[in-house]
């Protein structure tokens, strides 16, 4: 109607003078080609989207792939403006996404599959492992005995179910036939998880392999700290997987463009960790940055580059796996609906394989 009511004012214009008709001819040509231009540059295709991604903790060493694929350049080459955050956790990393406030996240994938069964009408599918090994552990103080798994009985164990680790420790339990009930579990704050198992307040924790740095940077003995990986005792959990909302789902090359950037991040990352980090030096605060160097190392061997990934490479997973591991999951938490493999990880998403091989040498 405007532009209607435009062209009769410029009927009733000088265009009408001897000359006018080339005249208003050339300036016609001239506002459609303005108003295709604009057109065009508003139109979804030809923008550039513009995705939120959360992690599910504090910018550390193991953000480093992902601010990798950011400051390089990964994610713009492919047509994507990303914005990366931190998180309080992996709760807080899933309720954004899920409330469309983010478009993706990253998250342990027990904890997805957890939240998901509490809220069935919610879209999360995961899409990229990131961790096929977890780093799960049981850390105890030599010094209290405790030289296994069979020595936890008894034992003043401290977990917090806001990261999982209680649920974990129940699994684990299970899984290596120690009764849950004869475990002197403390379901303790994160903040001072590690703190009392250092001042020996506790006997041992649920936690990770990667916070036996922190344990060893708060002046435990080395010698006194026990690792007891739960991959290496039977847990067939998965660990950290990136997952996307039900509007991004809806865009498939937006996610596919995505991963192809994060594999390039996490292939540099593995090549050479000590470059790689030095790219999100400044988002680690004052924070130690051999500390952090060792982390991501320990996180590239035990974690990210598996004799899984060699064969398959990165983000893909086992789906008889997944489904023992969603068993296992069941000797700790009560489904309402037992989540099918392909119901909780979408394969469809992930490059071709020849695409995300690892590099073949490591540090």
């Amino acid at each position: 109607m405007l532009i209607r009511g435009f062209l009769r004012r410029l009927g009733r214009g000088p265009w009408r003078a001897p000359g006018g008709a080339r005249a208003a001819a050339s300036f016609l040509a001239v506002l459609a080609a303005v108003v295709i231009a604009a057109v065009v540059a508003t139109s979804p295709l030809a923008a550039q989207p513009f995705l939120k991604f959360t992690l599910d903790q504090r910018f550390d060493a193991l953000s480093t792939p992902y601010l990798v694929a950011l400051d390089r350049g990964y994610l713009k080459d492919e047509g994507l403006e990303v914005a990366i955050d931190p998180a309080a956790g992996p709760a807080e990393a899933i309720e954004r996404v899920a409330s469309g406030t983010y478009d993706i996240g990253v998250a342990d994938l027990g904890t997805l599959i957890r939240w998901r069964d509490q809220h069935p009408e919610a879209v999360l599918p995961a899409v990229f492992m990131v961790f096929d090994r977890p780093p799960y552990a049981i850390l105890a103080r030599r010094s209290r005995g405790i030289a296994g798994p069979r020595d936890l009985d008894g034992k003043r164990v401290g977990a917090s179910p806001l990261d999982g680790s209680l649920g974990r420790l129940i699994v684990f339990a299970r899984v290596n036939d120690i009764d849950p009930a004869r475990l002197k579990v403390e379901s303790v704050a994160l903040p001072v998880r590690e703190p009392m198992l250092a001042a020996g307040q506790l006997d041992a924790i649920s936690a990770t392999t990667f916070t036996v740095l922190d344990l060893e940077a708060r002046g435990v003995p080395v010698d006194d700290v026990l690792a007891i990986p739960m991959a290496e005792h039977g847990v067939e959990l998965y660990g950290r997987a990136i997952f996307v909302g039900k509007t991004l789902a809806a865009r498939p090359d937006a996610v596919r463009a995505f991963l192809r950037a994060i594999v390039k991040g996490l292939t540099d990352t593995v090549r050479d960790p000590a470059q790689a980090v030095e790219t999100v030096g400044k988002r680690l605060d004052a924070r130690a940055p051999a500390l952090e160097l060792e982390r991501l190392r320990m996180a590239v061997r035990q974690n990210i580059v598996t004799p899984a990934v060699r064969a398959n490479g990165f983000g893909a997973v086992d789906m008889e796996r997944l489904g023992r591991a969603i068993a296992q999951l069941g000797l700790a938490y009560q489904f309402r609906t037992v989540p099918k493999p392909a119901e909780v990880f979408d394969a469809s998403f992930l490059p071709p394989p020849e695409q995300r091989m690892p590099p073949q040498e490591t540090p």
